[in-house]
């Protein structure tokens, strides 16, 4: 069974003419690290935010959102607490968001434990320092205020918070965005370690896909609330088969990349405002024709890789001209 298995998820906002996530489907095995990316406002959050049922008002959902087999979109109260305090765990974007400056970090780390599952102080204030030894830092930090800690540090303390209710679960949304290289470095690298101790599975939520790259087994690629491609992260990072994941490679920093301006891609992502018919990305697309405009492609299984799957009429096209590139940058740097 999957620890995370999306289902034709649908989210509608007021005020806006289309769905912000549009019939989403995403699955995370046990222990396996998935990676969610895309450019801002494509929907990675929200996507991970269903997760925990963690949505802005007025919000409409379709589909399922199973977490160990419970669907999180049918659930009570109750139930929700215990998703949010044990089966899933969320490390966000910015750790000095997620804490209270004026409570001391072994109250942050305790706090879901005594509160909601009504454990001892001592077996609560145990169970913290084994977790901040798990992520590198020792019992001393629990004196300390957040105040008093680096950004990397810190990150390290909302990682161990997450695990204090051993999640099957942990999602994990742009975690090493507000930190410095080496300790993105760092942190990925400490994510990928807890998953094989803790045989947890990990969402990745990330626009960085170098970082996707180097921490995910597998990868989704999301564009207007779509998933748009999705395989292997080495086979879909090498052989890319929809213009959008090109396009998003193709303006990542590369030691091998032609000299010159880095590419970026044309245009805007669409807005919520206007209703979308055809391919969502058929207006930044070198590759779009007439039917592109007229007729969404879905997501289907390539040819002989029933494990990719792309939603592009023009994939072969595509592929013909990843495997020119190929070919031109052997001929650069034989």
């Amino acid at each position: 069974m999957n620890t995370l298995e999306i289902q034709g998820l649908r989210l509608r906002l007021p005020h806006t003419a289309r769905p912000v996530l549009d019939g989403v489907d995403l699955t995370v095995g046990a222990r396996e690290t998935v990676a969610l990316v895309g450019e801002s406002g494509s929907g990675k959050t929200l996507t991970s935010r269903s997760v925990l049922r963690l949505l802005p008002d007025g919000a409409r959902t379709e589909g399922t959102v199973r977490v160990v087999g419970e669907d999180v979109l049918t659930m009570g109260p109750g139930q929700l607490r215990v998703l949010r305090t044990s089966t899933a765990a969320m490390i966000f974007q910015d750790p000095r968001a997620a804490v209270n400056p004026m409570r001391r970090v072994g109250d942050f780390l305790t706090e879901s434990l005594r509160l909601n599952a009504k454990t001892a102080k001592d077996v609560a204030e145990e169970r913290a320092t084994a977790m901040l030894e798990a992520v590198g830092l020792t019992s001393g930090a629990l004196r300390k205020y957040p105040g008093q800690l680096s950004g990397g540090m810190l990150q390290r303390v909302v990682i161990a918070a997450a695990l204090m209710g051993d999640p099957a679960l942990i999602l994990a949304d742009e975690p090493t965005t507000a930190l410095d290289v080496t300790t993105q470095a760092e942190v990925v690298a400490l994510l990928g370690d807890l998953r094989e101790r803790f045989g947890t599975g990990l969402l990745f939520v990330t626009h960085d896909l170098g970082l996707a790259a180097a921490i995910s087994d597998r990868v989704y690629v999301m564009y207007a609330g779509r998933i748009v491609e999705t395989g292997p992260a080495d086979e879909l990072f090498a052989r890319p088969r929809h213009p959008y994941t090109v396009a998003l490679l193709d303006s990542t920093p590369r030691l091998d990349a032609p000299r010159g301006r880095l590419a970026a891609i044309e245009g805007r992502p669409p807005s919520l405002r206007e209703e979308l018919t055809g391919c969502p990305f058929a207006a930044r697309c070198a590759f779009a024709t007439d039917v592109c405009a007229r007729e969404a492609p879905a997501l289907l299984p390539l040819t002989g890789e029933p494990a990719r799957l792309a939603a592009c009429h023009h994939g072969d096209r595509v592929a013909e001209k990843e495997r020119e590139k190929r070919t031109d940058r052997k001929e650069l740097h034989p």
